[in-house]
C-alpha cells in the first residue's frame, strides 16, 4: 500500500466529513474530469487493461483517481465467490501520483482523455462519485461483460449527464468472443481455456462497451451538444507491451500433446485422454448450473467434452464391446454436429486439433469394438 502525504489524508478526511453532513465540495472553474485508460499487462487481472476517472482541481489542490476495479483477496471463500459470480467489487479513490506510480512500476501505458463539459456537469460527476464512494452503492457484483471497471465508469457518467451519451462505436458487428481473442497474445492456454469454458453469451454481437480500449476508442468518436465529448488522448506513460515467451504455454506444446495421443495408438492413452475430456465436461456442466456468470451458461462445448465419455470408458473397461461401440459412434455423431455448429465461431481453429484427436480416438475405439461379421465358406 502506498503511503499518503498528510495533505492527501487531510483532504480525504475533509471529503468524508463534507458528505457525511450532506455538503458538496465545490470545484473551481479550473477543474477537469478525465477518463484514464491503462494499458495491458501479463498478469491475469491485467490482460484487458483498466479504466478509471480522474478529478483534478489545482485551485482546491484536488487530484484523485476513482477506481471501480477494487476487490478484497481476504474475502471469505474468495475463489468460490468469484467462480459463482457473486464476488463484490467496489470503488476506491487514490491520489493521482500514487495511481500513476503503480502503473509506472508495472510498466503499463496510461492514457488520459479530458471530458469537454461545463463546470456544472463536472461538479455533478464529482458529487455522484463521492456519494457512491461513501454509500453502500460503492459495492457491485462483478460481471465479466455486464458490470466491470469500464462499464461502471460508463454508467456513472451517463447517469450524471442525464442521458446516454457514451455508446459503443465500432466493432458492433463482431462477437464478444472475437473481440477478446487478440488480448490473449502470448497466453495460449488462457485463450484455449476461455474458448472452451465460455458458452453462447460470448457469441452474441459485442454491442456493449466492456473493455477499456473499447471505451477509449468510442470516446474519440463521441459528440455531446454538437461538439467532441473528449479532448485528444494524452499519453501519460508509454511502454511497449512485452509478449511473454514460454516453452510450454504455446500452440506447439498443445499440438505435441495431441499428436502423441494420436500417434502412440495405445488403449490406455486413449482412455486417459477421454477420461480427461469427460472430467472437463462434468466441470462445465457443474459451473454452468452453479455460477451466476451468464458467460458460463449454455456451454455447447460439452459436445466435445461430453460427460458421457465416462460411461464409454466404463463399458470399455468391463469389456462390453457392443455398448462401447454404440457410445463411440454416438460421440462421433456428436463430434460431427459440434464441428458443424462452431465452424463459423471465433474459436473453431483453436479447438480443431482437439476435434481431430477426439475423432481419431473414437474411431479407433469403434473399430476395436465393432462386432465382426463371420465369414462362411
Amino acid at each position: 500500500m502506498k503511503r499518503l502525504s498528510f495533505q492527501k489524508i487531510f483532504f480525504l478526511l475533509l471529503l468524508c466529513i463534507n458528505f457525511s453532513f450532506g455538503q458538496n465540495l465545490p470545484l473551481s472553474e479550473k477543474a477537469h474530469v478525465s477518463i484514464i485508460t491503462c494499458g495491458l499487462g501479463n498478469e491475469t487481472y491485467s490482460y484487458f487493461g483498466h479504466t478509471a476517472i480522474r478529478i483534478a482541481d489545482p485551485v482546491n489542490n484536488i487530484d484523485l483517481v476513482y477506481n471501480y476495479g477494487a476487490f478484497d483477496f481476504s474475502t471469505p471463500n474468495f475463489v468460490a465467490k468469484f467462480a459463482k459470480g457473486d464476488l463484490q467489487y467496489f470503488v476506491v479513490v487514490h491520489p493521482y501520483n500514487d495511481f500513476i506510480n503503480e502503473y509506472n512500476y508495472e510498466k503499463r501505458s496510461v492514457y488520459e482523455q479530458e471530458l469537454l463539459i461545463d463546470k456544472d456537469l463536472k461538479q455533478k460527476i464529482f458529487d455522484n462519485l463521492n456519494s457512491t464512494l461513501l454509500s453502500g452503492d460503492r459495492y457491485y457484483t462483478y460481471k465479466f461483460i455486464d458490470k466491470n471497471c469500464t462499464s461502471m465508469v460508463v454508467d456513472i457518467i451517463n447517469k450524471s449527464l442525464n442521458k446516454i451519451v457514451i455508446t459503443k462505436k465500432g466493432d458492433t458487428d463482431k462477437t464478444y468472443r472475437s473481440i477478446l481473442f487478440p488480448y490473449f497474445d502470448g497466453h495460449f492456454y488462457e485463450k484455449l481455456g476461455t474458448s472452451i469454458i465460455f458458452g453462447r453469451k460470448v457469441d452474441q454481437l459485442g454491442t456493449k462497451i466492456f473493455l477499456p480500449f473499447e471505451l477509449k476508442n468510442s470516446l474519440e468518436k463521441t459528440t455531446f451538444e454538437n461538439r467532441p465529448f473528449v479532448s485528444k488522448s494524452k499519453t501519460i506513460l508509454n511502454f511497449e507491451k512485452e509478449t511473454p515467451i514460454s516453452w510450454w504455454n504455446n500452440v506447439y506444446s498443445y499440438i505435441i500433446i495431441l499428436a502423441f495421443v494420436v500417434l502412440i495408438n495405445q488403449k490406455a492413452i486413449d482412455k486417459i485422454y477421454l477420461f480427461i475430456l469427460s472430467l472437463m465436461g462434468f466441470f462445465f456442466v457443474a459451473v454452468g448450473f452453479y455460477s451466476f456468470h451468464h458467460e458460463l451458461a449454455m456451454n455447447y462445448n460439452i459436445l466435445l467434452f461430453s460427460p458421457l465419455l465416462l460411461i464409454l470408458i466404463i463399458f470399455s473397461v468391463i469389456n462390453n464391446k457392443r455398448r462401447t461401440y454404440k457410445f463411440a459412434v454416438l460421440h462421433l455423431a456428436l463430434l460431427v454436429f459440434y464441428t458443424l455448429f462452431i465452424i463459423n465461431k471465433a474459436h473453431f481453429l483453436i479447438v480443431l486439433p482437439m476435434i481431430i484427436t477426439s475423432g481419431v480416438v473414437l474411431t479407433r475405439i469403434a473399430i476395436r469394438n465393432k462386432k465382426r461379421i463371420p465369414i462362411i465358406i
